[in-house]
């Protein structure tokens, strides 16, 4: 009997990257930027800074955990590993599922934003071709849809770099010195309530890891990448963010569907070349959504936290078929049922939730001195604590408000 076909290991340290480039900045920037204007006011930058800061330190605890365990059930697997018990596993990896179908839903209503600068189409219809689309596009193999992601990325950190040298030149609506100066305490809540949406935008990391039995070299190559993508974005994050409340009021900001058009529109050129490129990001951004819950649920199938029926892989594409069909149908079902706002906002909390406990397990390991017979990154055990009470706080914060 031929043996069960497995994932292909192609993926090197700059495609990986961008991977994770292309996952974090798709809708955190081009789609929520205007959403988190709303409500943390002139301190957008510092809300993106903060969001962030506190994505930092689990992502460095992703990485730690990604070269003690290159496996694609990521999350899951973490838990696993730390305690032994098969629930919390299967518990953690049904949540990261879930954040990863929200998070595309999201991305899809994003896309129509964009989409009615060029055509007037039905919500509803551009949302269900944009996710057949791309489950298709996941189908058809992961180097494929790797590079896919890859080019796009590209044209993405392109696009933003357009907006920064666009908005550089305008006339600005608000004084450097306004939204540079330290935030007032007055101005906390809405930058933490700013925070926990822009948070959202943080957790392509998450996505990486689900790819580890696809990367050249994992224990190396992903948490260098994990690191590359999330400073980048990070950094391209608070640019735009600052050029954006200098060049816009922040109330239009916060009520345009398509925020970074209304920048360049207000900077004096046209709309339609950065309305093109944000079309590109947010189906970057669904692609990447899509083949990490597949590749999750094929993980987790693989050690018995799932249905079997997940674990196929199909012989000629060497995609797990099934996991991505369940997965392209949960994400149009939620994207045709919840407004834009509330996805990112349950995207955050659950994935703030999946965060805490995946850096008390590192905690856990790291007390128990486990060793595996390999050389992996290791962090200071200060990282997860840090990890632990950020995500806690944020989390905390967003229930009180």
């Amino acid at each position: 009997m031929p043996e069960p076909a497995r994932l292909k290991r192609s993926l090197s340290l700059p495609v990986i990257s961008f991977y994770g480039i292309g996952t974090i900045i798709g809708a955190g920037i081009y789609v929520l930027i205007g959403k988190v204007g709303s409500e943390a006011g002139l301190a957008l930058p510092y809300a993106f800074l903060l969001a962030g800061l506190i994505a930092a330190f689990t992502a460095l605890s992703y990485a730690e955990l990604s070269s003690r365990f290159p496996i694609s059930a990521g999350s899951a697997a973490y838990i696993w590993k730390a305690w032994r018990r098969r629930w919390p596993a299967q518990l953690v990896g049904a949540l990261v599922a879930l954040t990863g179908i929200v998070s595309a839903a999201t991305i899809a209503n994003g896309f129509t934003g964009y989409l009615n600068l060029f055509l007037q189409v039905p919500d509803a219809v551009a949302i269900t071709l944009l996710i057949a689309l791309l489950t298709l596009i996941a189908l058809w193999g992961i180097t494929e849809s790797a590079l896919t992601v890859m080019l796009v990325t590209l044209i993405e950190v392109g696009g933003l770099l357009f907006v920064i040298f666009a908005s550089g030149g305008a006339p600005a609506v608000t004084d450097w010195r306004e939204f540079f100066a330290p935030p007032q305490w007055s101005a906390l809540p809405g930058l933490v309530s700013g925070s926990f949406l822009a948070f959202y935008a943080f957790i392509g990391f998450e996505d990486m890891v689900n790819t580890a039995e696809e990367v050249k070299n994992p224990r190396k190559v992903l948490p260098r990448a994990i690191l590359l993508a999330i400073t980048i974005s990070t950094l391209l994050y608070m640019s735009v963010a600052a050029l954006a409340v200098r060049t816009v009021p922040v109330g239009m900001l916060a009520a345009s569907e398509a925020p970074l058009a209304a920048v360049v529109s207000n900077a004096g050129h046209s709309p339609a070349f950065i309305g093109v490129i944000s079309l590109l990001a947010v189906v970057n951004g669904a692609l990447v959504q899509i083949i990490m819950a597949s590749r999750l649920l094929y993980g987790m199938a693989t050690k018995q936290m799932a249905p079997r029926i997940f674990a196929r892989v199909n012989a000629r594409t060497r995609t797990p078929v099934v996991a991505t069909l369940l997965i392209g149908i949960l994400i149009l079902a939620f994207a045709l049922w919840l407004p834009l706002t509330l996805l990112a906002q349950i995207t955050s909390f659950v994935m703030l939730l999946v965060f805490t406990l995946v850096n008390g397990a590192l905690l856990t390991i790291k007390f128990r001195g486990d060793r595996t017979e390999h050389d992996e990154i290791r962090y200071p055990l200060w990282v997860p604590v840090a990890g632990v009470l950020s995500c806690l706080a944020l989390m905390g914060f967003a229930l009180a408000g």
